[in-house]
């Protein structure tokens, strides 16, 4: 039976989520290492599958010049994404930190304005302006929240992640392939982080070792899906199945550590999604 492009799309968006919530399972279940060096394996381990990929295809780098500093600038804002993201998958909520996480999107539509001179509606703004409450009940800024910096931490991984996307949307308009642009940032983020590595190395367990490939290989199994799932499908039809991943998460996080979110966080999911929801339609009407 033939399967329509739109649904394949859906398929594999939520095929991703379910990949990116599998690997802050795996980083979370890796135990107490710090987040640079779970960093590292993770994007080792998509640095060969990425590289693996562009010998297979025969994609190279471009070549441009101006292309460059717009690769380095992702590179930078994807890694202190991951960083951020990792961080707050050991110190919170797992629901709670993928969520911060998926405020990724609305950022992209606030750096879209001053790296890709796009134009902001008035309703796109309030959409991203009450995502940004919701994520307020998560992140619960109070001076007795003990959790206030690694929700703070989490948020800035979404932003950075925001940041991160929007460049690569500038690297895909500039010629550049999505496999080229996942090794570049992979191998990038290997090289920054591997100082550190060096100098602070943390020995690990067997387990943690097979914990952490796990980690990298459900990453790049998600960057792949997603890369897929837009292929099918353009953004504004099935970007919104991409927050099955806070369903996926707080599965996963009930089962596997017990983890309840609290009243606040739940109605900060409900005023995400309904926004995320609310964009997907709006988009959609304007297409139209």
């Amino acid at each position: 039976m033939r399967i329509d492009k739109k649904y394949k799309g859906i398929m594999f968006i939520v095929m991703s989520a379910f990949c990116f919530a599998l690997m802050n399972v795996f980083v979370r279940l890796s135990g107490d290492l710090p987040s640079v060096q779970k960093s590292f394996f993770r994007n080792f381990i998509a640095f060969i599958i990425a590289a693996a990929t562009m010998g297979k295809q025969h994609i190279w780098y471009s070549g441009k010049e101006e292309n460059m500093k717009y690769l380095i600038l992702r590179s930078a804002f994807g890694t202190m994404g991951i960083l951020c993201n990792f961080y707050a998958v050991d110190h919170l909520v797992l629901a709670d930190a993928s969520m911060l996480n998926k405020m990724s999107p609305f950022f992209a539509i606030f750096f879209s304005v001053f790296i890709l001179k796009e134009r902001v509606k008035p309703a796109q703004a309030g959409i991203v302006f009450t995502a940004f409450v919701g994520s307020l009940f998560i992140i619960k800024p109070t001076v007795f929240n003990m959790e206030l910096l690694p929700a703070l931490i989490g948020f800035a991984g979404g932003v950075s992640a925001g940041a991160a996307y929007t460049y690569v949307r500038k690297l895909s308009a500039c010629g550049e392939k999505g496999p080229f642009i996942v090794a570049f940032f992979s191998g990038f983020s290997c090289l920054v982080t591997l100082p550190y590595l060096l100098l602070h190395y943390h020995p690990m367990s067997l387990a943690q070792l097979i914990l952490l490939l796990l980690a990298g290989t459900a990453a790049a199994g998600g960057q792949f899906t997603i890369t897929a799932a837009y292929s099918y499908a353009p953004a504004r039809e099935i970007s919104v199945y991409d927050y099955s991943q806070i369903i996926f998460s707080a599965a996963l996080g009930f089962f596997i550590f017990g983890q309840v979110p609290d009243i606040y966080s739940w109605l900060g999911y409900v005023i995400i999604i309904a926004m995320a929801v609310t964009m997907f339609w709006y988009n959609n009407y304007r297409s139209n």
